[in-house]
């Protein structure tokens, strides 16, 4: 499943993309994201009421909340996406992340973390760097709570 979630539901992308789901950011015009969404077969995530009639409805997820939570909820219960597949795409700029050897980071990660972390990886794009540190026990919370609630039917309108 492919998403891109438009200018409104940026923090939305960046928790897809740490699940492990392809999630483009799109701050571009609206015509352009339209043409994208059917040329891709994208699922369009928004919260503009003048996005949906412009697609089949099958392309489309109107976000109900304001709140990235509420609206990971959403999605997760609409599509049944597995709770967690943390840590295979870049959060930054949506690439698959690449294991790399702890050495090959030494000089471009703080001395606790050097000192804390054996596994780390990152991406070919960007060059951003990933490890499992304190964040990463609360995004896991984040998820947690996330698949706890219980939000309605979960149907995209």
């Amino acid at each position: 499943m492919r998403f891109v979630a438009d200018a409104m539901l940026g923090r939305l992308a960046k928790w897809l993309r740490l699940l492990g789901y392809d999630t483009l950011y799109w701050r571009g015009d609206d015509a352009r994201l339209v043409r994208l969404v059917l040329a891709e077969n994208r699922l369009l995530l928004t919260r503009d009421t003048h996005l949906p009639p412009r697609l089949p409805a099958h392309l489309t997820c109107f976000i109900e909340s304001d709140h990235y939570d509420a609206q990971l909820a959403q999605v997760v219960a609409r599509f049944g996406l597995p709770p967690r597949i943390i840590g295979r795409l870049c959060l930054r700029c949506n690439l698959p992340l690449e294991a790399v050897d702890k050495t090959e980071v030494r000089a471009e990660i703080p001395v606790f973390v050097w000192q804390t972390q054996e596994r780390f990886a990152r991406c070919p794009g960007c060059l951003r760097i990933y490890w499992e540190g304190t964040h990463y026990a609360r995004m896991v919370e984040t998820l947690d709570r996330v698949a706890a609630m219980k939000k309605g039917n979960g149907l995209c309108a």
